[in-house]
């Protein structure tokens, strides 16, 4: 079975539907030879996620940019007014990251846009981010450490500006549903379990860096700050089943004991409340929030995840506005919920949710990735926000009535958006590959109806792997079960 010839026909099919409006270092021409240089390749029963694993490969390498300052990744293939320079977003870099670190990247290119962060060549802190724990992932599965230690300093300093300009009284982080890149959401700005999450996982990292560079001052100095912080969020984020925003104003500063009470025009439950299980910060005993994500007045709708539950009266309420979050499935959330249920299945003893979920979930956030065209056929397509009944991407549809205006990103702003998970939710939520104390480990979470799938040229470290999975030992002739076969090249 040649993958590089499968690789090589979706990316045609890709090419023939694409209008390149926008161009940028790896243009259409060009993107078989490159991904089927950098990519690890996939084989696997469902060709429908398969598909749309090679077209979320397809999508990022139009987001790699060659700049003055080294290769960074975007957000927007066009220029947008609030960006920083150029055309760089922070807001998902965390995730560009993690995606990235997957590419063979010789030229380390990851490493350079690590680099325009840490040494603040664009808007380092213009939104939320979790920048020292992506670092941390970065490094293990690459099992290369050397790169954070060499930063540490940097990485201190990254945290300490946003605790100096975002740590309250409460002993938590206030932050803007703007800045956190969720805005117009029902919650609005306040004590967030999004900053404080990120905190945590920053904070976590950057302790295990500082042992590991023999700063044991440092090690014990974050551990105790990651320690506090987690209480604080059980306290005063934790609302009976479920992590919650309090609302406060910007300037609202005041020591809480208890977690106040909230207006019910606020008081709600959202998406972002799974994001301490992305950092695995509860405690045993948190598990049933996840039954929200299962209920048809919680998160559950024939789309995907709405990112404020259904039982609210705000959902999805109008706004003069195209990015709401007070309803719409946005593939930025769903892929920080997915990262946070393979958590839960890998760390936690709990019988909410199951394998077979997170299966489900994946497949139907493939299943998002297109778009209707006038003559009723569909070609895969990534945008801003979905409508969570209909499949439309609202935010395109209310830009193109409002005639694609040179303010708000003009033509087609969201085509090709770069601001969410795919392949990584694949090669290391489905599949479970990962690096642990140096050691390759693949514990896979597929279906039981799954009997087999492949990777190949997937390089950690300098080395080349391929990994098969043969449930019988008929697919590909090679063996039953699972093998990992380091390639000699």
């Amino acid at each position: 079975m040649d993958l590089k010839a499968s690789l090589r026909e979706h990316v045609a099919r890709f090419n023939k539907t694409d209008n390149e409006t926008y161009s940028q270092l790896i243009p259409n021409r060009d993107a078989a030879d490159f991904l089927c240089e950098n990519i690890p390749l996939l084989d696997c029963p469902d060709k429908d996620l398969e598909e749309i694993y090679y077209f979320r490969w397809w999508v990022y390498r139009k987001h790699i940019k060659k700049t003055e300052k080294g290769h960074i990744i975007t957000e927007f293939l066009p220029d947008v007014p609030w960006a920083g320079p150029y055309n760089s977003i922070n807001c998902p870099a965390c995730y560009h990251i993690r995606e990235g670190r997957w590419l063979k990247d010789q030229d380390q290119w990851i490493k350079e846009y690590i680099d325009f962060w840490l040494n603040e060549k664009g808007n380092t802190h213009f939104y939320s981010s979790w920048l020292i724990h992506t670092i941390w992932e970065y490094c293990t599965i690459k099992n290369d450490f050397s790169f954070a230690i060499e930063r540490l300093p940097k990485l201190i300093r990254f945290y300490e500006k946003r605790e100096k300009k975002h740590l309250r009284y409460s002993g938590l982080y206030w932050s803007s549903d703007n800045r956190d890149g969720m805005e117009n959401s029902i919650s609005g700005a306040g004590l967030r379990p999004t900053m404080n999450s990120y905190a945590y996982g920053d904070a976590i990292a950057l302790a295990k860096i500082a042992g590991m560079a023999g700063e044991t001052n440092i090690q014990i100095t974050y551990m105790e700050k990651a320690k506090l912080l987690k209480y604080h969020v059980d306290s005063l984020l934790w609302d009976k089943d479920f992590y919650k925003v309090i609302p406060q104003q910007e300037r609202e500063n005041s020591i809480l004991f208890r977690r106040p009470p909230v207006d019910p025009e606020h008081d709600v439950r959202e998406l972002l409340g799974f994001l301490p299980w992305y950092f695995c910060m509860p405690d045993y005993g948190k598990e049933g929030a996840f039954a929200h994500l299962l209920s048809p007045d919680g998160f559950r709708a024939p789309v995907g995840l709405t990112t404020a539950e259904q039982r609210h009266p705000r959902f999805m309420e109008p706004k003069p506005y195209e990015c709401w979050w007070n309803g719409p499935v946005w593939p930025f959330a769903t892929s920080y919920v997915l990262v946070a249920i393979r958590n839960l299945l890998k760390e936690y003893h709990q019988n909410i949710l199951n394998r077979d979920d997170y299966y489900r979930l994946l497949k139907q956030y493939a299943m998002s990735h297109k778009l209707v065209k006038e003559d009723g056929t569909d070609i895969p397509w990534i945008d801003e926000n979905l409508h969570p009944f209909t499949g439309v991407w609202h935010a395109r549809q209310t830009l193109q009535a409002w005639g694609w205006r040179k303010d708000l990103g003009g033509v087609e702003r969201g085509k090709d958006y770069n601001h969410s998970l795919f392949c990584d939710l694949v090669l290391s939520g489905l599949l479970g590959i990962d690096v642990k104390n140096g050691a390759f480990i693949c514990s896979p979470i597929i279906p039981n109806n799954w009997m087999y799938f492949r990777v190949e040229n997937l390089w950690l470290n300098g080395k080349q792997y391929t990994i098969s999975f043969d449930r019988t030992g008929t697919h590909y002739g090679q063996g039953k079960g699972l093998q990992i076969t380091e390639i000699t090249v």
